[in-house]
């Protein structure tokens, strides 16, 4: 059984056009509470990977639309997860740990789920959701809208998200440009599957990340400056690429650990460069940083609206 819900990676392929039917499938508000992270990887090649507008935001290789909460407190009050559109329920699973270690086995990469099947030949699936809060059982009829479970850290996750995957004749279609799924085009899509089509914004946030000192260029890309522990007497930086940010939007570094917030630091962005690092950090305390965990957000904002935002980690131990 397993095996059945281990992601596709056969590459997506044309498919004719399609009324619009689906809905958005969190209950949050884009651009407040969460926001799409990353969309369906639109080129074939490896190593390369462009979005439905050839943009950055994706991964190689990913086959689905994740959407991110801003923070790790939804996990406890609870974020519901919604059926896209109307169907039948296929399959369901809800019996994996949200351990949020992002490294688990590719046959329970999806972690908890739940996989629906729509009368027009669409397959929805809906990966990540907290243990125990599957509201559904297979061979049930839902409607768009109904709640089907709550976000988690189950499978191969770091970060509370949804990761939502469309199928037809079990290829990966991209809701936001289902005629040409597998090629990209900079122009908006004249047709998508979402009856209110989420608002799409070409910036991107990569490489974010704990150093001890502000890093360089080729040490965030190689990933040399990003640590996983850290001395209690360094001090801690956290860093950024920001892509093709806007004159006027606020950049904004935040940080807490097991006491409680170390900063919380914003940036105005002024007339940008295509591409621009940035960091921000403290030095360690009198008596040093208390040990365990500590999380970084880097958030995007442009006029009032989340756009982009990059979860980090690190612990500090002697």
């Amino acid at each position: 059984m397993r095996a059945l819900w281990a992601l596709l990676f056969c590459a997506a392929t044309p498919v004719a056009a399609q009324t619009a039917f689906l809905e958005f499938p969190l209950d949050c508000e884009l651009g407040t509470t969460c926001f799409i992270e990353d969309y369906v990887d639109s080129d074939a090649r490896e190593k390369e990977a462009r979005d439905f507008s050839c943009g950055l935001n994706t991964r190689d290789g990913h086959k689905g639309t994740d959407i991110a909460l801003l923070d790790f407190a939804g996990i406890e009050t609870g974020v519901d997860v919604l059926a896209a559109a109307k169907g039948r329920v296929l399959r369901t699973r809800d019996e994996i740990a949200d351990t949020g270690k992002g490294s688990a086995p590719a046959n329970n990469a999806c972690g908890n789920a739940v996989l629906i099947e729509h009368e027009n030949g669409y397959r929805s699936l809906y990966c990540h959701l907290k243990l125990g809060s599957v509201q559904v059982a297979p061979d049930a009829m839902v409607n768009a809208g109904q709640v089907l479970g709550q976000v988690g850290l189950s499978g191969n996750t770091t970060h509370p998200h949804l990761h939502f995957q469309l199928y037809k004749t079990d290829k990966p279609v991209d809701p936001f440009r289902p005629e040409q799924s597998g090629s990209c085009d900079e122009r908006q899509p004249e047709n998508t599957l979402w009856l209110d089509p989420p608002e799409y914004y070409a910036t991107i946030l990569r490489f974010a990340g704990f150093s001890n000192a502000v890093p360089s260029f080729q040490d965030m890309v190689s990933a040399k400056a990003l640590l996983d522990t850290s001395a209690p007497d360094q001090p801690l930086v956290l860093y950024v690429e920001a892509g093709l940010s806007q004159h006027g939007d606020i950049l904004e570094f935040r940080a807490e650990g097991p006491a409680g917030e170390i900063f919380d630091h914003s940036v105005l962005m002024k007339s940008p460069k295509k591409s621009v690092r940035r960091a921000f950090g403290r030095r360690a305390p009198a008596g040093g940083w208390p040990e365990g965990e500590y999380t970084g957000h880097v958030t995007l904002t442009r006029k009032g609206t989340i756009i982009a935002h990059r979860f980090a980690h690190v612990r500090v131990a002697k």
